[in-house]
């Protein structure tokens, strides 16, 4: 039994949970990123999207993140990721996954405060095809963490 002992599963529910919460404000924020650059950088419109935008990163994404990233390297500690304990190669890959999908929530977060600026830098179009990127990094993560293929 790992250093949480009992405590195991409680931390894999909060953990889960978090993930869930964070999954949400990634799945919302590039929608909300599409229709405020699509309603235009100005005007009451605009004043409502940064609004939601920042309410979004504020109350849902930033804590989310941060429990999910103290809670999920509980875990990882307690499965021994960071002592070498074998067959861990699916969650070496989960982590890497994590990693890029939090570096994902810093690009959506940055450019919602550049469209809050007047910046707009992509397209709708591509807009849309980042919107994507939660979703599969999402389903690549849960058959990581179900089927430990290695």
């Amino acid at each position: 039994m790992g250093w949480l002992g009992s405590a195991y599963p409680w931390v894999k529910a909060a953990h889960v949970i978090f993930v869930i919460f964070w999954m949400a404000g990634l799945f919302m924020l590039p929608r909300f990123l599409v229709y405020h650059q699509e309603d235009g950088l100005d005007g009451a419109m605009a004043a409502r999207w940064i609004e939601r935008e920042k309410k979004l990163r504020q109350i849902i994404l930033t804590p989310s993140s941060i429990v999910v990233w103290a809670l999920g390297l509980m875990l990882a500690a307690h499965l021994g990721l960071f002592s070498g304990s074998a067959g861990l190669g699916w969650l070496h890959a989960k982590f890497a996954l994590v990693v890029l999908l939090t570096g994902y929530h810093h690009w959506a977060t940055s450019y919602s405060k550049r469209l809050a600026r007047g910046e707009v830098r992509l397209t709708g179009k591509q807009l849309r095809l980042a919107n994507e990127v939660p979703g599969i990094a999402a389903i690549l993560i849960v058959l990581l963490v179900v089927a430990q293929p290695f």
